[in-house]
């Protein structure tokens, strides 16, 4: 969008839309008399422009703390969040289906050719992630072709921060733990890729990630468990915890008139060029040049396969074309190649904090209390609701519910005290579990040290995993770091905690009698063109 375009709008009617009263205001409201409003005049608005209708826009408020926006998934915020773009290609794509005999056929191909492959390459886009509860932005149902119709927006299942990987993203992980699939290259912002399991090394998330947080001076990369709050490479309110760094971080998600980074979009490029096949999982293939990068492996003699419900501007192109639903066709590739599915168990990590002071008179001890994320104690707790806190001398301190973040409480006691300290960690909604209990003793000793106790993090992260798939469910929790500082005396214990677990089942069964092939999928739990120096534009 010009300048001129993004300062200056003429229309003749406005509407702003007010999430807090959840109602309309028109611009009677405003007291404007003029044809034209400059952006300057609304710092706290964003505008959207109504489609086929150039003398309609609504306005969004940027500091809106609707509870409903709050709990949008991924296409919902990220959606509002990017600048205006009148073409955001074509929308609203019909969906076909190959036939059940035809679909199957396919299946047992793709599979042969990813038996025979050296170096396969997969490109993901937003149609993986659908079975995660996250909407597509073109489909039939999707943010953009909801938007241009006038048509609500689908609801939130869950919170974005609480998806979790699909059969799909779990099936490229155990190929990958094979030696067979060599990079994933993904479009998609959520991160889901990530928290499967794809090593870093072996991914280029192209437009970025909604949980990631980067260090522009020293390059150091930070997973969040929350969403970050900005897109477009704009610095948050975190820093840098490198040593000798402390720089201001910045978010990794791009907006449209930002350019592919060297760091994801130069390996992307390399393996597809190596790649003798590249399979395009749930991609409409519109945003260029990201949609360009399969292509790369044709002149090496390399073959594609394209899996999506939507025709795509590459078909042609491509070896095998496969109408299905992605994690039916994943999982009849894996069932042929004899190959499990791993289960995917979501571990999260809070910090017990207890400060202890003594009093002016050395009579007592002051001490605080803290339950806070490990990425900061100001930053949120998504997956916590509240902490139940009582004591094993109950009939002397009284129990505490604390249902407010920050987790924070204070108490005093006498010098020479000691007792334990019992929490049942309340988990909010998308965990498949409802709470925990830890326990922490509680007792004063002077000291100068600061100490922290050496703990194989590694090892009891995955003595976690182990045990939440051998008891087919979770709250399973336990002790990764702990540490201690003399002045003023505290101790910080990290818990790790699984917080959802989900398998896969997939089984081949017979033909059903109307000819459609079923299968089984069971989950325990609950559950752009783009230049590398210009900006990302669509194709219709």
């Amino acid at each position: 969008m010009n300048q001129s375009y993004r300062n200056r709008v003429q229309v003749l009617y406005y509407m702003i839309y007010d999430c807090e009263l959840d109602t309309h205001i028109t611009i009677q409201s405003l007291k404007l008399k003029r044809s034209y409003i400059t952006t300057s005049e609304f710092p706290d608005y964003i505008f959207r422009k109504k489609e086929r209708s150039p003398l309609l826009f609504i306005y969004t408020s940027r500091r809106c703390s609707c509870p409903k926006e709050k709990t949008n998934l991924m296409s919902l915020g990220y959606a509002e969040k990017l600048s205006f773009i009148e073409d955001v290609g074509q929308v609203g794509m019909a969906e076909f289906f190959d036939p059940s005999h035809v679909l199957q056929c396919k299946i047992e191909e793709l599979a042969k050719m990813i038996q025979k492959s050296k170096h396969l390459v997969v490109f993901t886009g937003a149609g993986i992630s659908t079975s995660c509860g996250i909407p597509d932005f073109r489909g039939p149902k999707g943010i953009w072709t909801l938007q241009r119709e006038g048509k609500d927006l689908p609801k939130a299942s869950l919170p974005f921060h609480r998806a979790m990987p699909s059969m799909t993203h779990m099936a490229l992980v155990e190929l990958e733990r094979a030696g067979i699939l060599k990079f994933v290259i993904s479009q998609n912002v959520d991160g889901l890729h990530l928290r499967s399991g794809i090593p870093r090394e072996k991914l280029s998330e192209l437009h970025g990630d909604s949980f990631m947080e980067m260090c522009p001076s020293c390059g150091a990369e930070y997973l969040r468990d929350f969403e970050v709050e900005t897109i477009g490479l704009k610095e948050t309110s975190r820093r840098c915890s490198t040593e000798k760094c402390g720089a201001k971080l910045k978010d990794t998600v791009l907006d449209w008139e930002d350019a592919l980074p060297p760091k994801e979009i130069d390996p992307a490029e390399k393996h597809c060029k190596m790649a003798d096949l590249v399979l395009c999982l749930g991609t409409s293939l519109q945003i260029t040049p990201a949609c360009n990068l399969p292509l790369k492996c044709l002149r090496g003699g390399g073959k594609i396969v394209i899996v999506n419900l939507q025709k795509t501007p590459k078909d042609k192109k491509a070896n095998v074309v496969i109408h299905g639903l992605v994690d039916k066709v994943v999982a009849g590739v894996m069932e042929s190649l004899n190959m499990k599915i791993p289960p995917y168990v979501r571990i999260d990590l809070f910090q017990i904090i207890l400060t202890q002071s003594l009093s002016g008179d050395q009579r007592y001890i002051n001490w605080t209390l803290r339950v806070a994320s490990v990425h900061g104690l100001a930053s949120q707790l998504p997956f916590i609701k509240s902490i139940e806190v009582s004591f094993s001398d109950n009939h002397k301190y009284k129990d505490a519910v604390l249902d407010k973040q920050p987790f924070l409480m204070k108490r005093r006691t006498t010098r020479n005290e000691a007792f334990d300290i019992f929490f049942r960690v309340n988990y909010s909604d998308g965990c498949d579990c409802v709470s925990t209990q830890l326990s922490l003793p509680f007792e004063f000793k002077a000291s100068t040290e600061e100490h922290g106790e050496i703990i194989d993090k590694e090892a009891v992260l995955q003595s976690l995993r182990d045990k939440a798939v051998e008891e087919s469910g979770c709250g399973q929790s336990g002790v990764v770091e702990r540490r201690a500082v003399s002045e003023p005396r505290s101790e910080a214990v990290v818990y790790a905690t699984v917080t959802s677990l989900r398998t896969f089942h997939c089984e081949q069964s017979l033909l059903a009698a109307n000819g459609d092939l079923k299968w089984k999928l069971e989950g325990s739990g609950t559950s752009r063109k783009r230049s590398r120096t210009g900006k990302r534009k669509s194709k219709t």
